[in-house]
């Protein structure tokens, strides 16, 4: 037995999905809990005093009135866009060719790629983000880069080549057979090492030729224990162009059915501009709908409607999408995802937009029985919340006749300084 670990603090668990059950019979904060930490895991929840008593031997970490919850789960970012986030005014074509190809071809450089991916992983653990599904570049060694990082902290990461061999710059082009080749043998090394996991990875239908796209489907078919993680109908000139390059398809999903890249491991991140067609054909394989609000809003895409995706049973992940999206607070995020569900009348509830940011994520990335919840057997990937963090919060606070608001006003209010602490793997950052 490894040396033990309680946190003490108010406790948040899951019992089941609140967006599609009620949201009073699928989460619980226990206002005296416990987390008893055994190694890199979990080993039980429960009352702090009971479980104190029973473990006298563990180290304490007493976080008072703090929340302890499970740790951020992002589902679609670029690592590669960490120095460039917050890039001013354009759409989504003229942002990527003058900002994010210019800097994603720096990562030909390994050194900087490793000094890109440390910086990311720093970054992000300071808001409370403990896994992420994230895009590399072309370059195989920015997969390394970000695996490597990641295993030195024991944290659980999905990463991907991004492939395209058309509608980029001469120094982010590949192949049809370099995408295959360089993906199957990152895939070989990476996938399942310790808690690495890898995604193959098409950028979206614009940059990559239906050989490309064919290619990386017989790779996944090979291969199906892997995640998949592309760009769907973002912006409406984006679907036009894909209509343009690809005039037989009924629609952009079909795009990648086609090529053999539709399946319940797919994730499809931002989805806005679905027809129905769509997303019926997204429910019936399970196919992952990645929401990306602060990117959707930044970059002027749209609001996703997710209660419509929600009815239509589509699983659904949360995501920051830096740098397009304008954060790397998973908190940040869950204050736009709320803000876009009004836009279609759909309040969500702290309760949802955390299990959103938490378990459902999780649950999209295939990983829902490792991370994502506070339970024994889980990783000891974990938040903790102050929530009264500013000024701002703490008056707010005040003045609340509950916990959940309490919840709510951090979550609207919130940023890096809202996160007392990050554990990954039963360590604390």
């Amino acid at each position: 037995m490894e040396k033990q670990t309680l946190l003490t603090g108010q406790t948040l668990v899951f019992q089941g999905d609140p967006l599609h059950h009620a949201w009073e019979d699928c989460v619980e904060i226990n206002s005296t809990g416990g987390v008893l930490i055994d190694g890199a895991r979990i080993v039980s929840v429960g009352d702090a005093a009971t479980l104190k008593a029973a473990h006298p031997q563990a180290e304490v970490f007493s976080y008072g009135d703090d929340l302890i919850c499970p740790g951020f789960v992002d589902a679609h970012t670029h690592y590669p866009q960490t120095a460039m986030i917050a890039s001013w005014g354009k759409r989504l074509i003229d942002w990527l060719n003058t900002y994010t190809f210019p800097e994603e071809a720096r990562f030909a450089d390994p050194a900087y790629a490793a000094e890109i991916a440390e910086r990311y992983l720093d970054l992000t653990a300071a808001n409370g983000t403990t896994t992420m599904a994230s895009f590399a570049t072309i370059h195989a060694g920015s997969v390394d880069a970000l695996f490597e990082a990641a295993a030195a902290r024991g944290q659980c990461v999905v990463t991907g080549k991004t492939c395209m061999d058309r509608n980029a710059p001469d120094d982010l082009r590949d192949t049809a057979q370099s995408a295959y080749d360089d993906s199957k043998a990152l895939l070989e090394h990476w996938h399942g090492k310790d808690r690495a996991r890898y995604a193959i990875t098409p950028r979206f239908s614009p940059t990559s030729t239906p050989e490309q796209l064919s290619a990386l489907g017989a790779l996944w078919a090979e291969h199906p224990d892997c995640m998949m993680q592309t760009h769907l109908s973002e912006q409406p000139d984006e679907v036009a162009w894909v209509r343009s390059l690809y005039p037989d398809a009924r629609d952009y999903l079909d795009t990648y059915e086609t090529h053999g890249l539709l399946g319940a491991r797919g994730l499809y991140g931002h989805a806005i501009h679905l027809e129905q067609r769509e997303i019926d054909r997204l429910a019936e394989v399970q196919g992952r709908v990645i929401h990306c609000p602060t990117s959707n809003a930044f970059i002027g895409s749209g609001a996703l409607d997710l209660p419509a995706l929600t009815k239509a049973n589509v699983p659904l992940g949360l995501a920051t999408d830096t740098g397009g999206g304008s954060s790397f607070s998973m908190l940040r995020t869950m204050a736009a995802a709320y803000e876009a569900a009004q836009h279609h009348g759909h309040p969500l509830h702290a309760a949802q937009l955390l299990w959103l940011a938490t378990q459902g994520s999780a649950r999209a990335l295939h990983l829902g029985e490792e991370i994502g919840s506070l339970a024994a057997g889980y990783y000891a990937d974990i938040a903790v919340l102050d929530l009264k963090s500013t000024e701002a919060i703490a008056q707010r606070a005040n003045r609340s006749g509950s916990v959940w608001e309490d919840v709510f006003a951090t979550i609207m209010l919130g940023d890096d300084r809202a996160v007392r602490a990050t554990w990954i793997a039963g360590s604390r950052v």
